[in-house]
């Protein structure tokens, strides 16, 4: 639990939000390029694929945010 940092700082909400945040960002996740599963962050919205060496840029907790990909539908 990464949220354990905080100690009983903060509240329950807001240290179960950050956990659930963090989870999701350390995940790896698929690459626009070539469609791996290998995306890593390498500092605040900054995305890197260990495949093929694809550097990009995102959200800071997620490769893609919502505004990002209702901007490429249209």
């Amino acid at each position: 639990m990464s949220a354990k940092r905080f100690g009983a700082r903060y509240g329950r909400t807001l240290r179960k939000r950050i956990e659930e945040i963090e989870m999701e960002m350390r995940k790896r996740h698929s690459c626009p390029s070539c469609g791996a599963r290998a995306v890593k962050r390498v500092s605040v919205g900054i995305w890197l694929c260990k495949k093929c060496g694809y550097k990009f840029t995102g959200g800071a907790y997620l490769p893609f945010t919502a505004a990002k990909e209702l901007r490429s539908k249209t």
